[in-house]
């Protein structure tokens, strides 16, 4: 079975996909993690951010993977877990321009479907209904409002020891949100046959059982 969930930047995708894959016992993927780590994979390396083909190179020479520790998952590029260094600012605020190369998504698409073909997923990203498992079982596309996306975004830099202002995280997730709309390729957009959920004012566990129940009857058909 596959699930899509998508929507924007801090909408709470990778905290409720973990979870509905958890209580599933279903593989989560992190899309929007494997373009941070496209991301920082060019920084490191000193690429321009423009550079495709150049970072396609490097991701062939530096693989990405998910392993899970103490139940936790992390990504890795080659043998370096890098979970924590692509949460850091200077990748959020790159990640739309190199997500948005043609050459990086074919690449990294072609692995998120052969994952999705050999196993029952949780995928979330921003294109996952529409491009990338088109023909997906669910799909379920995440909103909330800007200033409560800030908000989470602040408190979720706080565990990691960054401080940004909660003004400039709403102009970084406005930025972002007009980057994943307008580009070209795979733009954020909701699937037509996606089924919303505005986040703003539920809790975790609220989401998580709203979509659970949407499985269900999905499964129950």
């Amino acid at each position: 079975m596959q699930i899509a969930i998508d929507g924007p930047a801090s909408a709470g995708k990778s905290t409720i996909a973990k979870i509905i894959a958890k209580k599933l016992d279903y593989i989560y993927t992190d899309t929007g993690a494997m373009y941070r780590a496209a991301t920082w994979l060019a920084q490191k390396e000193q690429v321009d951010y423009n550079a495709g083909a150049t970072i396609v190179q490097l991701l062939q020479k530096n693989p990405i993977s998910f392993q899970i520790h103490s139940d936790q998952q992390y990504i890795y590029v080659g043998d370096r877990d890098i979970s924590t260094e692509i949460r850091m600012p200077q990748i959020s605020n790159n990640v739309s321009q190199v997500a948005a190369l043609p050459e990086v998504r074919e690449f990294l698409v072609s692995q998120q479907q052969q994952i999705a073909a050999d196993n029952n997923v949780v995928m979330d990203g921003r294109d996952i209904g529409t491009t990338v498992l088109p023909a997906a079982d669910v799909k379920i596309f995440l909103v909330a409002s800007v200033q409560e996306r800030a908000h989470r975004r602040y408190l979720e830099n706080l565990t990691r020891n960054i401080q940004t202002p909660l003004a400039v995280l709403e102009k970084e997730i406005s930025l972002r949100d007009y980057k994943d709309s307008h580009r070209s390729i795979s733009p954020l957009k909701k699937a037509v046959d996606a089924i919303e959920v505005d986040t703003t004012s539920l809790s975790i566990d609220q989401v998580v059982q709203k979509i659970l129940k949407i499985i269900n009857n999905k499964i129950n058909k």
